[in-house]
């Protein structure tokens, strides 16, 4: 846990507490008032309740304007201009029935559409985009969505009505509002992780939307992977001889996991293996800049507050629904070009899966490219290959089709 999540934890539980003592507060003055003592003593009461009001207000206030005052930053040249016909908006917008938040940023926005599908579920990569492929908006209008369950659209739906149809229709919603926005007739769809299954399953079911899609950090069988993922995990621990670990792993037993504890249980195997690649020479700016990232301009207060809240609860409650998903037998025929870009040092999503997903997919054009200096995350371990190499999959004349 990032320093800059335990403060808003910190700061959730100070507002909590605060409206404890309010409460109580206000609880004993009309006890004392029935009991008509010390009118002094109500007094005090009185105002401490008024200055417990008082700052009650102010964060309140507070949360309200930082929520209005969110932003995404203007695109600026070298100069320091904004270019004539760019664009940098942060909306809230309709998709299926509920409000959801995008953002979208490009240089020229009659450019192509460029739909950026986090990992999670739950997660929220609207800023992380922003700052790791900054470099796309000069050739395409780059969203990013803030799925149901996450970051600004952490209330969008109630988590335990989330469902994986939830996240293929609202996607559905927000290309077809892309498309008419910008006049174009498909999108172009980039997926990491968890946004790999969820951009799998939206060419599948509307390839008519989408010029090629690229699935990084890409997910084939989700049960596989979380115990191919344990089995690492064990191996490293032993290795190290990290007990602890291995015996919070033994207690948990092997995925896949159900119920209330799947996020935590998951954590423990997850998070020793982005540890173990964070440290591993070979991959090259190994990882997220969590405090970078969550206290950027998109995200208000709130916002920050549901960063964290996404990634556990709506996790918790999706990734359970995986499990029976297996691209091999499910996803085998696409009518759209399919690339995926693989870590060679990724040791969450295994790219031997991956592979043997390319031996009975059949699609209009299927490639992997591989990142050398990689682990789970290409577009930031590598973000200048990874750009050269979007441009090269979409740009080209394979996916003008």
């Amino acid at each position: 846990m990032t320093q800059t999540i335990l403060f808003l934890l910190l700061t959730v539980l100070a507002v909590v507490a605060l409206a404890g003592v309010l409460f109580l507060s206000i609880y004993r003055i009309i006890a004392l008032i029935r009991k008509k003592t010390n009118s002094k003593q109500v007094t005090r009461l009185k105002k401490t309740v008024i200055f417990l009001a008082v700052v009650m207000v102010l964060n309140v206030g507070l949360v309200t304007i930082t929520q209005f005052t969110a932003s995404t930053p203007r695109i600026v040249d070298e100069n320091g201009n904004t270019p004539e016909n760019s664009i940098a908006e942060l909306i809230e917008i309709e998709l299926g029935g509920s409000k959801q938040w995008i953002s979208l940023r490009g240089w020229d926005k009659s450019k192509p559409v460029l739909l950026f599908l986090a990992g999670g579920p739950g997660g929220t990569q609207m800023a992380a985009v922003r700052h790791e492929l900054s470099e796309l908006e000069k050739y395409f209008v780059v969203v990013n969505w803030d799925q149901p369950g996450s970051g600004k659209s952490y209330y969008a739906e109630k988590i335990e009505n989330i469902t994986v149809d939830t996240y293929i229709h609202d996607g559905y919603a927000l290309t077809e509002y892309l498309k008419e926005r910008f006049s174009q007739e498909k999108i172009y769809l980039v997926g990491e992780s968890w946004g790999s299954a969820l951009g799998i399953f939206l060419i599948d079911r509307y390839p008519e939307c989408y010029h090629a899609f690229i699935g990084t950090a890409q997910m084939i069988n989700f049960v596989e992977t979380e115990q191919m993922d344990y089995v690492k995990a064990m191996e490293i621990a032993g290795e190290k001889n990290d007990v602890t670990i291995i015996k919070q792993m033994e207690a948990n037993g092997i995925p896949p996991y159900y119920g209330r504890n799947v996020t935590l249980k998951s954590a423990v195997y997850l998070n020793y293996l982005s540890a173990y690649m964070a440290s591993n020479p070979a991959i090259h700016n190994p990882g997220y800049s969590t405090d970078r990232d969550i206290t950027s301009s998109e995200y208000g207060l709130l916002d920050k507050i549901n960063y964290a809240r996404g990634v556990i609860n709506t996790f918790n409650q999706v990734y359970q629904q995986l499990y029976d998903i297996d691209m091999r037998t499910d996803y085998t025929k696409l009518s759209v070009p399919v690339y995926f870009f693989l870590g060679r040092h990724d040791v969450n999503a295994p790219a031997s899966l991956v592979e043997e997903y390319m031996e009975v997919l059949d699609a209009p054009h299927k490639e992997i490219v591989f990142f050398e200096h990689s682990g789970h995350s290409p577009w930031i371990n590598e973000r200048d290959k990874f750009v050269k190499e979007v441009l090269s999959c979409f740009l080209d004349n394979k996916t003008q089709g």
